[in-house]
């Protein structure tokens, strides 16, 4: 019981940091006026995708090995 309130708390947080990692992605897409060096949007980018993986990454351990 205490294990499946535990691993449903850091999927949520984990699915929490994926959302706002994709909103911080798809408004670069948008609007990548909005960051003040320019130069850096694909760089901006690839952490934010780096972040997503982090967390996509996490769910996915937890799905297989504690599901």
């Amino acid at each position: 019981l205490m294990e499946g309130t535990i691993i449903n708390a850091v999927v949520a947080h984990a699915e929490g940091h994926i959302a706002k990692h994709k909103a911080n992605v798809n408004l670069l897409l948008v609007s990548p006026t909005g960051i003040a060096d320019h130069a850096n949007i694909i760089e901006t980018i690839e952490h934010e995708l780096e972040q997503i993986a982090k967390y996509h990454d996490q769910i996915e351990m937890l799905n297989t090995y504690f599901d």
